[in-house]
């Protein structure tokens, strides 16, 4: 017994060895089994390190005893922060000085904490809480995170890679931005105030030098890196020579075009609802897309019947499939581009398609693309549509995946070969020589969809300790930084943004549900014409009738009445079965699902245990032979 107890102790105190050890020296290490690799330092912020020239110095203010006290919860993911930024500093050679401070109330730090930005978190009252980073560089240089927050935690690596990038890099690339479109913020006649500016623009203002250009400019600036033209409509042959001409220089660009832009308010009357809906709300960008080697009809939506998104028309309906607004996932995207190739969900609405122009020297490369259940619908019938469903109604897949945004690259001729156009009127400073053609070889990003920036496509923004939060549910806003970062010459951050998500949908489900939808569809319209085809034969009895005005149905009138009585029961009861058949198979998949989790998982590891148990023994019974 003695022994026994011996042993025991011994085995226990050899344990808590092996974890003081561990801890210590196998302390940050870990295994990403992760799909995506979620876990896995990038190599866009291996980048950022790589390329820091300066020392960068980051503070970390969080205040242990009060989040203990009032916040338990933010204890694990302050260790994750933590970690996370030592583990950087540890990979930057040196780079990045790290301090870990915890602010004291009424100290020096928790007055510096507030100096830098930081925002104090009063989670249950008491003392204030601080959790956020902060930092400077040689340069007096300084940025922040106000503070971390635990619904924000795939965005970690991005939030603090951003921030080093912009302390690394004290000059930002220029981005002109000329849109049709409030990107602003839009004047609210019933405030009387101008609204927020749309998440889209506050991103890329956190990320680059944005210069907001007219539409009737005559030239674009020479320190312009990239221009990003949203909605172009009806611009003057003076803004089309000038971006013809920044091209020509060299000049890169991103262009949204639209065959039915929702946030085009042209046309609208307060007084007359009606007037909105016959206005022209499409763009396009001729004859520059001509010479780019790209043709793109502006009358035409892509619906798809695969990529088509729920939505609801009201809260007290239930949700419809539309086909006009498609969420693109990791399949629909360019893998061999940069700017796609890491991200996994995308929204659009009612985008047109682009395609390669006939003999064009250019190359024209895809970037997102459509399924093959897709087909152009006319842009009209998007008008004050009501009912999503009656776009289905006709609809013909062509088994072609239309080119929702593409890339344009190569030497491109000047759209006006014979030079400015007639009223060009020359700009201050010195002449520009006309150009006919690139200098350099052209890089177009086009996109022929504009709603994707708008909020309720890919970001919420809620209110959080007293700040609005954006909150991205999609990867749009990580797709137009990309572009910008590609376009100007930096990629560093794509790979980063590319990993902030965690979003795994249940593809097989959605599948189910489509098919489910489209024969419920189809008996829909089959009950509505047998019913049409019902009335006009009860009609034409009523028509042969001597005496029109008696309200007594005659024999062929009930006989007919009560055949199609008949047949509606029988299909509504096939529209029940149809429902019932996409319930039997959820659950089904359902019921697959739980068994291999409950049983096979677990049985695969038993069996695991007993080979390699079944192994030893034949190794030791093989030794004890040989002895």
């Amino acid at each position: 017994m003695g022994l026994g107890v011996g042993g025991l102790m011994a085995l226990a105190v050899l344990f808590l060895g092996v974890v003081m050890l561990s801890n210590v020296g196998l302390r940050g290490m870990r295994v990403d089994l992760t799909q995506n690799r979620l876990y896995t330092l990038s190599r866009g912020t291996q980048q950022v390190l790589a390329d820091l020239k300066e020392p960068v110095n980051l503070y970390f203010y969080f205040s242990r005893e009060a989040a203990a006290k009032q916040a338990p919860l933010l204890m694990p993911y302050a260790t994750r922060v933590r970690e996370f930024l030592e583990e950087l500093a540890a990979r930057s050679n040196g780079k990045i000085h790290l301090s870990v401070v915890d602010p004291q109330p009424f100290s020096d730090d928790e007055d510096r904490a507030a100096e830098f930005g930081l925002q104090s978190l009063h989670a249950g009252g008491g003392d204030a809480l601080y959790f956020g980073l902060s930092g400077t560089n040689s340069t007096d240089g300084r940025s922040s995170i106000p503070s971390f927050q635990a619904d924000r935690e795939e965005f970690l690596e991005y939030d603090v890679a951003k921030l080093i990038n912009e302390l690394g890099t004290p000059k930002k690339p220029v981005i002109g931005l000329m849109s049709s479109l409030g990107l602003q913020g839009q004047f609210n006649p019933m405030t009387g105030q101008m609204g927020e500016p749309w998440p889209i623009l506050t991103q890329l203002q956190e990320l680059f030098t944005v210069r907001s250009l007219t539409t009737d400019v005559d030239h674009i600036d020479k320190d312009v890196d990239v221009l990003m033209l949203v909605h172009p409509k009806g611009l003057p042959p003076k803004t089309l020579y000038a971006v013809d001409q920044f091209v020509m220089r060299g000049g890169r660009i991103l262009l949204f075009l639209d065959p039915n832009a929702g946030a085009d308010t042209s046309g609208q009357d307060p007084s007359n609802p009606l007037a909105g809906m016959t206005a022209n709300h499409s763009s396009n960008l001729a004859p520059l897309l001509g010479v780019w080697g790209v043709d793109y009809d502006s009358t035409k939506v892509i619906g798809d019947l695969e990529r088509g998104l729920e939505v609801r028309t009201s809260m007290a309906s239930p949700p419809l499939r539309h086909i006009g607004i498609l969420g693109l996932g990791h399949e629909d995207m360019n893998q061999k581009d940069v700017v796609s190739a890491s991200l996994d969900k995308i929204n659009l609405a009612t985008a047109g398609a682009l395609t390669a122009h006939p003999g064009a020297k250019t190359t024209f490369e895809a970037l997102l693309l459509s399924s093959k259940s897709a087909a152009p619908i006319p842009a009209q019938r998007f008008n004050g549509l009501s009912d999503p469903s009656t776009l289905r109604d006709g609809f013909k897949p062509t088994g072609v995946r239309y080119a929702l945004a593409a890339r344009v690259t190569g030497i491109v001729q000047s759209a006006f070969p014979q030079g400015p156009p007639p009223d060009q009127k020359l700009s201050a400073g010195p002449p520009t020589a006309h150009l006919a053609t690139s200098t350099t070889p052209a890089n177009i990003v086009i996109i022929a969809d504009t709603d994707l920036l708008m909020d309720y496509m890919w970001v919420q923004t809620r209110e959080a300790f007293g700040q609005r939060v954006a909150q991205a549910f999609a990867s749009n806003g990580d797709l137009v930084a990309n572009i910008l970062d590609n376009l100007s010459g930096s990629s560093a951050l794509i790979s980063v943004r590319g990993r902030a998500t965690f979003s795994r949908p249940f593809e097989r489900v959605e599948a189910l549900k489509r098919q489910a939808d489209d024969r419920l569809r189809g008996k829909a319209l089959q009950l509505q014409a047998e019913l049409q085809q019902t009335e006009a034969n009860l009609s034409q009895l009523q028509s042969k009738r001597n005496d029109q005005s008696s309200l007594m149905l005659s024999p062929e009138q009930e006989a007919e009445l009560k055949r199609f009585v008949a047949e509606k029961a029988r299909v509504r009861k096939e529209l029940r079965e149809t429902q019932r058949g996409l319930d039997v198979d959820i659950n089904r998949l359902n019921s697959w699902l739980k068994f291999i989790n409950i049983a096979i998982a677990p049985l695969c590891v038993a069996v695991a245990g007993v080979v390699i148990l079944s192994r030893r023994r034949r190794r030791r019974a093989a030794v004890a032979g040989a002895t």
